[in-house]
């Protein structure tokens, strides 16, 4: 990949789709809109919590570089994809906090933090049925065909990383399939319902673009909890480890550490809540082992793997900002 000579801001790869992405935050208003007093409460936190649109972008930006035109006027199908994917995300992030009774996210208190676990399984669901019902609404079976298969594997992901009794020998390729499922799937799919209308080469190839670029998003993402403070990241540093997490820089690095240089890591699993001092240990076992450097390589080879993709389509402003997406998934900081 080319040389970034400053990380790429997220502002500068929407500048094509800003004008529709306006749109997208007021069509998920609409979507999840409810006269159920609860339902409303949780709502209003959840458009605080909706982060970055990154999802959403990569679907108008997909659409726009496969040669879709701009949404006509509102609603636009594409707005309403856009509306979906992201709505399929924040199911997603609802469920994975209760699951792992998280207290925050993105710097603000989780659902289940501020209500219940109860109140945060079942609007997980009420996201997820209202995008099906969005979805119905279309008269068209592709999107539903293919946001359908990337919430069944992702919902498998989630399983397959519970079931991962044996966590010192979860091994990369186990990794591998675990990001697939539960991040890169859905990348994925924005790409590929952004490009519905396209020729099957283009969307084929935006399909695996997203692909690799959500598997180097999360190792990126995984990375930071190793290298970045709370107050960059906004939840606490280290937590992937304190939960028991096997990530890609800890798996790297086990194949190099010896008997003795593993048993911090042996007893921050075996602890039911590793003390920080613990946490910190095994951060800097991982580091000296290349874990960091590790992953990071194997990030970088997935976006380059990404940027090819790209190359299949013609020349555009989207292409170029999805190109710069591949460098702000790798070099983000937050």
């Amino acid at each position: 990949m080319s040389q970034q000579v400053a990380p790429v801001a997220l502002r500068d790869i929407q500048r094509p789709v800003a004008a529709t992405l306006e749109r997208v935050v007021d069509e998920l208003r609409r979507i999840i809109a409810a006269d159920f007093p609860v339902i409303a409460e949780v709502n209003e936190h959840l458009l605080r919590m909706k982060g970055k649109l990154f999802r959403p972008t990569l679907l108008l930006l997909s659409h726009q570089a496969a040669g879709g035109e701009d949404p006509p006027p509102p609603p636009g199908r594409a707005v309403t994809l856009a509306a979906v994917v992201e709505l399929i995300h924040l199911a997603t992030l609802v469920h994975d906090d209760s699951v792992d009774h998280s207290a925050l996210r993105r710097g603000l208190p989780t659902i289940n933090a501020l209500f219940s676990h109860q109140v945060a399984v079942i609007m997980g669901d009420y996201l997820y049925s209202r995008a099906i019902i969005e979805l119905v609404a279309l008269e068209d079976l592709e999107p539903l065909r293919v946001f359908a298969r990337v919430t069944n594997e992702m919902t498998v992901g989630e399983m397959r990383q519970l079931e991962a009794h044996d966590k010192l020998a979860f091994g990369e390729a186990q990794y591998d399939a675990l990001i697939r499922a539960k991040t890169a799937s859905l990348l994925s799919g924005a790409c590929e319902v952004g490009a519905l209308d396209a020729a099957p080469s283009a969307r084929a190839a935006l399909a695996r673009f997203g692909m690799s670029l959500g598997m180097a998003f999360q190792i990126t993402d995984d990375l930071l909890d190793y290298t970045q403070p709370q107050a960059v990241t906004g939840k606490p540093s280290g937590l992937d480890l304190k939960e028991h997490k096997v990530t890609l820089p800890l798996i790297a690095a086990l194949a190099r550490l010896s008997p003795g240089e593993r048993r911090p890591v042996e007893r921050l699993m075996a602890s039911q809540d590793p003390p920080d001092e613990l946490v910190a240990e095994v951060i800097r076992a991982v580091e000296l082992a290349e874990g960091l450097d590790y992953a990071r390589r194997r990030a970088q080879e997935l976006a380059q793997r990404a940027e090819t993709e790209l190359e299949t389509l013609p020349p555009s402003p989207a292409r170029e900002a999805l190109r710069d997406s591949i460098a702000y998934a790798v070099e983000r900081h937050s």
